[in-house]
């Protein structure tokens, strides 16, 4: 089998995903009523306008893109994390304890200081869910779900208690919100009159040492083996529960770290809601970008392509803004399928044999 036709086969099957999915949302959204055609056009086009909104668009795929580089590193490894949500509430409450008690500290300490934090944040409590998969064979499906209500509670807590705005006390907006933080932390803005900050450069530094570090290193390389087959990779002598506990500790210290750049570049406190959905979101990404940096970052932008474009679509057209959420289970869907499609080498040899057949061509299987 020719190494063209693997490669042909594999986006064909990839442009044939795209059709079906694009299909299923139309129906969707035909049965709501709504004029498809406009619809699409409003969330693919629309954002891309002007510069203040493409720079609206590449602020929501940041905290993606961190997270589901994230995601990717625990996919790898063999766990599933969907936890990245609690994860990033706890980076937020680390980052902004730490900012709001160190308000004195100079910038070049304080920011690293309080990212520093917001992984830390993360991270351990990503290890919880770890430590159960590895020592004691708790599903991590279940484990990381527990720990999101979890979290959100205690963010909830904090809020409105040790962390809670003493203004919010005497003139109150009504939303549960923390002082805000001092301007040593913010994050600069790159493009002025936008809301674009330095987080694109910290997303592009990740992605490349998420690469190197599991393409390019034997750490990583145990790490993708855990994943791979984990009862080979224990017979390899790589200790598989050390591996899966230190990945999904990278994947919540990158959710955390998600979390203390929002708060460092755009809100500049943390406030009720703040994540967003973006740790269920990244899940997607990662998925959809094919859990490598060099997909991911693309697969970023997009979907803050469809965030953005959902918000217009529900002011331009008159369609639901959490139809954003719909086309994403879909595209979750589409990508499981097409998956299992790709790494089927029997419908490959068939795909290739019925090729021969039509062009007359004979080799042997490669």
């Amino acid at each position: 089998m020719s190494k063209q036709f693997k490669v042909a086969y594999q986006i064909a099957i990839i442009l044939l995903a795209a059709l079906v999915a694009m299909f299923m949302a139309a129906v969707v959204l035909m049965a709501i009523g709504a004029d498809v055609l406009r619809v699409y056009r409003v969330i693919l086009t629309e954002p891309l306008k002007n510069l203040s909104l493409i720079a609206e668009v590449m602020l929501r795929a940041i905290p993606l893109s961190i997270i589901a580089l994230g995601i990717s590193v625990a996919y790898r490894s063999g766990i599933i994390n969907i936890g990245a949500e609690g994860q990033m509430g706890m980076g937020i409450l680390a980052a902004t304890a730490t900012a709001l008690f160190l308000p004195d500290l100079p910038r070049p300490l304080l920011l690293p200081l309080v990212l520093l934090a917001g992984c830390m944040g993360g991270g351990i409590w990503g290890l919880v869910p770890g430590f159960l998969k590895a020592k004691l064979e708790v599903s991590e499906l279940l484990s990381t779900v527990m720990l999101n209500y979890i979290a959100a509670q205690l963010y909830t807590f904090c809020l409105r208690g040790p962390l809670l705005d003493p203004a919010e006390l005497t003139m109150g907006s009504g939303t549960p919100q923390s002082m805000r933080l001092t301007r040593s932390i913010w994050l600069d803005r790159i493009i002025q009159g936008t809301r674009l900050h330095t987080g694109v450069f910290i997303v592009l530094v990740l992605a490349v040492v998420v690469f190197l570090l599991l393409w390019k290193t034997a750490f990583g390389y145990k790490m993708r083996a855990v994943g791979a087959q984990d009862r080979a990779a224990r017979y390899g002598g790589i200790n598989v529960a050390k591996y899966m506990i230190i990945s999904i500790g990278i994947s919540g210290a990158l959710a955390g770290l998600a979390g203390a750049v929002e708060i460092a570049g755009v809100h500049h406190r943390a406030i009720e809601g703040i994540t967003g959905g973006y740790g269920f979101s990244g899940i997607v990404v990662a998925l959809f970008g094919g859990l490598h940096p060099a997909g991911i970052v693309p697969a970023a932008f997009f979907f803050g392509l469809l965030i953005v474009g959902a918000d217009m679509t529900q002011r331009m057209v008159g369609v639901p803004a959490n139809m954003v959420q719909v086309l994403q289970g879909i595209i979750i869907l589409v990508i499981v399928a097409a998956k299992m499609i790709v790494s089927n080498p029997y419908l490959m040899e068939r795909c290739w044999r019925s090729y021969q057949a039509l062009t007359g061509k004979k080799e042997a299987l490669a």
